[in-house]
């Protein structure tokens, strides 16, 4: 961005050019200057969440000084609607440092405190002070970590966990609709006994509803809140009962339940909470790529691979071949997966980077679990509409398979032992024959009773059938 027009603004180290018509001021443009590394800023579209959580977090902070007694009326009011401005996203393009700054996010902190400041001092036809009164009882160092947990909570209950509600109900649907589907189950991708079509989509549910719970279980601690610690954990510069009052208000402004964190210290010097977070999504993105490699080997051919199901066509699959249809939405899928299962060991690396009272890669952990938590709520918003619900099973290719399979011999092991069973089993595929033909010509067994012991229907029912 070039800018031709510039102001001059200054700082405890000096005076700083700023463009003219930016909300920021001196210590944002030294950010800008000092960090010109990747680009990647936050307020990008999975991480706008935490820009706009600054919003939230400095107008219940404005609010709490208030009740204080630190902040007077005229003040709280002017720095509340600006940074409600900041809270809707009215001026994404004013927060222009990149992740990759200073490792308490210092800059981005006094970046929402400048434009703050900018918008409150017109609204209040006085000025109003970055640091004196936006940032009052306040310090970067614990309105980033702040900020990192109730933007994840915010992402995680409007993004992701709908999505992934929603992909656990198609897969319920479609189990229900290909209920009765016998197919060949397979273990090393070898043939192996049968299984119900919807006892296998029953797995990706469990997996998903498993990772459900742990996902659950991590959204209450998102809320309790390290703002009150200040510089490192004594709460210095901080009314004792601002804490209390902080959450009271973000409460009210969220509708949610924030609750002071039970040891600044941690707060501060830790980043725990979303460490755990990230693990858990991580979790989450493995499942996801086992469904997604389970639906494209499902889907592999049409004519050479299993071809047990037909995805979607969505579009031509290669420039040279025509005719050629890929699995693109599981593709994508699993590259979303291992995207985040990168951001996963980044996350790792930055909570271990706590040193004494404080974290020092907090934009980095920012980044790397909100856009895994968007990446995941994206790419399981596709997932189900666009290849499992419709999907279509390939009855003549699995019918052939499951009549051709020599594994249904194993159902034959309590009868004529699993040797003999084995024969059976060797000689139906080196012949390209059944085995109740089979074991017809190898057994005295008759051959109603072969049916009903190598019925693929009741195999997939486990247990011994006389």
């Amino acid at each position: 961005m070039a800018y031709k027009q510039f102001r001059i603004e200054k700082d405890s180290l000096g005076e700083v050019k700023v463009p003219k018509k930016a909300l920021w001021g001196a210590q944002t443009q030294r950010a800008v200057n000092n960090f010109s590394i990747s680009g990647i800023l936050m307020n990008l579209p999975f991480t706008d969440s935490f820009i706009s959580t600054l919003g939230v977090i400095k107008d219940a902070s404005a609010r709490a000084n208030k009740t204080l007694g630190l902040l007077e009326a005229k003040k709280q009011k002017a720095i509340s609607k600006a940074a409600k401005e900041v809270w809707q996203n009215k001026h994404g393009s004013q927060f222009p440092v990149d992740v990759f700054q200073t490792g308490s996010g210092t800059s981005t902190n006094m970046n929402a405190n400048e434009v703050i400041a900018n918008l409150a001092t017109k609204y209040a036809g006085e000025n109003i002070d970055p640091n004196d009164h936006v940032n009052m009882s306040q310090s970067s160092n614990d309105v980033i970590p702040t900020a990192i947990l109730l933007s994840c909570h915010v992402d995680m209950t409007k993004k992701l966990m709908p999505a992934l509600n929603n992909l656990i109900d198609i897969i319920d649907a479609k189990g229900l609709s290909v209920k009765g589907i016998i197919k060949t189950g397979r273990t090393h991708l070898m043939d192996a006994m049968p299984i119900d079509l919807s006892q296998e989509l029953s797995a990706w549910s469990s997996q998903l509803k498993n990772s459900r719970l742990s996902l659950e279980d991590i959204l209450e601690r998102l809320l309790h809140l390290p703002q009150g610690g200040t510089a490192i954990g004594t709460g210095i510069n901080a009314h004792p009962r601002f804490s209390k009052e902080f959450c009271k208000e973000v409460s009210k402004l969220t509708n949610s339940k924030a609750k002071p964190m039970d040891n600044f210290f941690r707060g501060l010097s830790s980043q725990d909470v979303p460490l755990q977070l990230s693990g858990r999504l991580k979790h989450l993105s493995v499942a996801l790529m086992k469904i997604s490699n389970d639906l494209r080997w499902m889907n592999s051919g049409p004519l050479a691979g299993l071809g047990e199901i037909e995805l979607q066509a969505l579009q031509p699959g290669s420039s040279i071949m025509p005719g050629k249809v890929n699995p693109v939405v599981p593709e994508s899928v699993a590259m979303v997966c291992a995207d985040v299962i990168g951001n996963d060991v980044s996350v790792t690396v930055g909570a271990q980077s706590g040193n004494f009272q404080l974290n020092v890669m907090l934009p980095l952990i920012a980044y790397n679990v909100l856009k895994s938590v968007n990446l995941l709520a994206g790419a399981m918003n596709i997932l189900g509409p666009k290849a499992i619900k419709t999907f279509k099973v390939n009855l003549d290719n699995i019918e052939e398979s499951l009549e051709r399979n020599p594994i249904l011999v194993t159902a034959l092991n309590p009868v004529i032992g699993y040797a003999k069973a084995a024969e059976i089993a060797k000689k139906a595929y080196k012949e390209n024959r059944s085995v109740i033909d089979v074991a017809l010509q190898e057994t005295d067994l008759s051959k109603a009773k072969l049916k009903k012991l190598l019925d693929p229907k009741n195999l997939t029912l486990g247990g011994i059938k006389k």
